[in-house]
């Protein structure tokens, strides 16, 4: 009997609370959150977005005073939410030892990751930022990066998209270009080697897939309800965490295969001043292989997706406003005669050049305010602490900021937040070195801000700026479906829900004193493009 009676009263005691959840439910973050109820949260009205989070998100921002909400979720630690710039340079800057990217961030990208610079935090973090600081700061390393792009640029990307303006060359899906392209560039200058992955004739590399399919699964892993169930299938190896596992060691075996084949050429022919690579340079500064390799494929997962994730909605924005488009092509044929001489020897431009190109980054600045390569970043609290506006933070809370919706909050960017206008940052007082254009990283955290600064800023503007440049200058893109106004899916770093379908036209530029003339002027290839 005794049995029976205790669940009746399990039963009936989860039969009240939910009883009074429904009855009492009430949002958070003084009613400008989702409504949450005990136990279940605001599962409710996450269920009701589903499809729609990003906007959601930007909605309760924007009607909070304080553009901060607190969310409960179930199964999950408490999450405070902020567009608020103060809040954001409290967390990045102001007392950052607090706000760490702690153990539930670090465990959904350890398999992958491991204690790479971006996984980690404390003294592995310090120690290995200190070496890329050095690293990136190197002028051989921006100059590798120049050469790289000039290669691939011409050698692939011209050649390739030439195939594609050619009658029945079919429709490009300028996504899927760039990310290839991206790949190949990071491999270069991070691995020294050459996955050629846009080329035509090959099929994509098994170490691009593999990518591919571990940042996807990693992604999932984030965005699911209950960290339990993946967990658990982590455990028990099985479903999409078996698969991650697979693609993992494929992409650690083919690192640590390429580390120790390096390290045994540098030993052999001494051929410590021949390679600038990353990872030829790691090497010479002692470093363990698992640490070089964690750190690695960490670059390659920032350097792959970035830069061709805002690239994509660069070119789109492009294609539905025509007279930015002219005055981006106008500079950047204007800056390229200057610094020619009338001579057209590759692309013409230098570190100096792509610094003073103001059109060009105010484009690329305001593609990223409106859809940032990553959607939001979030750290964990390690002390109870107050924000700025408030807002009190607990232990363990996770604490984030919401990149996509500050680009669109009027209390940051005025009334015309949601249009697409160069205006806002030619209009400042620009620093041509400023990555962030003038305008306070707390404000545009595309870059992050603070000691966690992302340190590839300007090799990601100048690898942007070139492709912008090889691009425009000699093709003309058209959107195969012109009133479709794609989604934004926000993975680890954001991509275009079904690509960006374009036809390739040539464009006609004045290149000389004599008149129009083709400015692609590649040879006829093979393409991949259908």
């Amino acid at each position: 009997m005794v049995p029976y009676m205790l669940c009746f009263q399990f039963v009936a005691c989860c039969l009240l609370v939910l009883l009074y959840s429904l009855r009492s439910g009430s949002a958070s973050s003084a009613g400008h959150g989702p409504r949450s109820y005990p136990v279940i949260g605001c599962l409710l009205a996450f269920y009701e977005n589903r499809r729609r989070l990003l906007d959601w998100y930007t909605e309760m921002l924007a009607a909070s005073p304080t553009q901060t909400i607190v969310v409960d979720r179930l199964g999950a630690r408490r999450t405070v939410v902020t567009a608020n710039p103060a809040n954001v340079e409290y967390i990045l800057l102001g007392n950052f030892g607090n706000f760490p990217k702690g153990k539930p961030f670090t465990d959904v990208l350890g398999d992958l990751l491991g204690n790479g610079i971006f996984n980690v935090d404390g003294d592995k973090w310090f120690a290995q930022r200190k070496l890329v600081s050095h690293e990136f700061s190197a002028r051989t390393l921006r100059e590798l990066e120049i050469a790289v792009l000039e290669a691939e640029a011409l050698d692939r990307l011209v050649p390739a998209m030439e195939a594609a303006a050619e009658p029945g060359g079919g429709a490009v899906d300028m996504q899927d270009v760039l990310r290839r392209f991206a790949f190949d560039v990071i491999c270069r200058v991070s691995l020294g080697v050459d996955p050629g992955c846009l080329d035509p004739a090959l099929p994509a590399p098994r170490l691009a897939t593999a990518f591919d399919a571990a940042a996807g699964i990693i992604a999932r892993r984030g965005a699911a309800p209950l960290a339990a169930v993946w967990k658990i299938k982590r455990a028990l190896n099985i479903g999409s965490e078996r698969r991650l596992r697979e693609e993992v060691k494929v992409i650690h075996e083919a690192v640590m295969d390429l580390i120790r084949s390096r390290k045994k050429e540098r030993f052999l022919v001494n051929a410590g001043d021949e390679r600038n690579d990353l990872l030829s340079r790691m090497i010479d500064c002692g470093y363990a292989d698992e640490d070089i390799r964690d750190m690695v494929i960490s670059f390659i997962m920032a350097g792959r997706d970035t830069t061709s994730s805002a690239l994509t909605w660069f070119f789109w924005l492009l294609m539905r406003h025509r007279d930015v488009e002219r005055d981006v092509l106008e500079e950047i044929t204007s800056m390229r005669r200057d610094s020619s001489n009338g001579t057209y020897a590759g692309e013409g431009f230098d570190l100096d050049d792509f610094r003073r190109m103001r059109v060009l980054h105010a484009a690329l600045s305001e593609t990223m305010r409106l859809y940032p390569p990553v959607a939001w970043d979030s750290k964990h609290a390690a002390a109870a602490d107050v924000l700025p506006d408030g807002t009190r933070v607990w232990p363990g809370d996770r604490v984030t900021y919401f990149q996509y919706g500050m680009g669109r909050m009027e209390a940051i960017w005025g009334s015309d937040a949601g249009e697409f206008s160069l205006e806002r940052w030619l209009a400042l007082p620009t620093d041509s070195n400023s990555a962030s254009g003038g305008v306070s990283p707390f404000k545009y955290p595309v870059f992050q801000g603070g000691p966690r600064t992302c340190l590839g800023r300007e090799m990601a503007f100048v690898q942007m700026k070139f492709v912008a440049g090889a691009i425009l200058r000699r093709f003309d893109l058209r959107p195969v479906d012109e009133g479709r106004t794609p989604a934004f899916l926000p993975l680890l770093t954001s991509h275009m829900h079904g690509g960006l379908k374009v036809t390739v036209r040539r464009r006609k530029v004045e290149t000389t004193g004599n008149g129009l003339q083709d400015a692609a002027t590649a040879e006829n290839r093979s393409s991949f493009f259908s």
